[in-house]
């Protein structure tokens, strides 16, 4: 089995991805402060984020793609603006009440997703998206389904949440077909609430 570590060292995996167009058009909403990206790669969610004035605690448990984030980060300017993890995904541990974002792409932290949830400060956002299970013809995301979220089992994961926007779709990138799901929300409860205004 190829390791993260092999496929980042040897370029099977973008080594520049660009952040979701949804988080893009999200992220100028969020509330300001600390944020944390959650299995950052390359540093597709952490170097945007960081640019747009956050303090960034970035984690992955792939020393490669580390270095190449770090690399990426120094490119765009803001490396000062980012810590770098190594973690286990599957044990760290999320502290409570601590981010205003969090973003997650292509992990699925199904298990681990209320500790993740806890992490959020009140108001605090979340982005997720991730590879779906599909009849469609796809090439991009894990070749089983173990991998992959369910039908709707992201929005019934964020359902605690304010949803704010939530999509599945195929879609394809660079000769490449996925399908995917995305989900947007917000750490609030109550019956009257503020939503921005996000053109589409």
């Amino acid at each position: 089995m190829t390791t993260w570590d092999e496929r980042y060292r040897t370029g099977t995996y973008p080594q520049r991805p660009d952040p979701h167009p949804v988080l893009e058009r999200y992220l100028p909403t969020f509330p300001p402060g600390r944020a944390l990206d959650i299995a950052t790669g390359t540093g597709r969610n952490a170097l945007p984020v960081a640019a747009a004035g956050y303090r960034v605690d970035a984690v992955d448990q792939s020393r490669a793609g580390l270095q190449i984030a770090r690399e990426n980060a120094r490119a765009a300017g803001v490396e000062g603006d980012i810590e770098w993890l190594q973690a286990d995904l599957e044990s760290f541990a999320y502290p409570a009440s601590t981010y205003d974002v969090i973003t997650i792409s292509f992990y699925r932290p199904v298990d681990r997703l209320p500790d993740i949830i806890e992490a959020l400060a009140d108001g605090g956002c979340l982005f997720i998206q991730h590879h779906l299970r599909t009849t469609d013809d796809v090439d991009g995301g894990p070749s089983g389904d173990r991998y992959r979220f369910a039908s709707n089992e992201l929005l019934r994961a964020g359902l605690g949440l304010t949803v704010l926007h939530y999509d599945e779709r195929t879609t394809t990138t660079d000769g490449t077909t996925a399908a995917t799901a995305q989900l947007v929300a917000r750490k609030t409860q109550g019956g009257r609430q503020s939503y921005p205004d996000i053109s589409e």
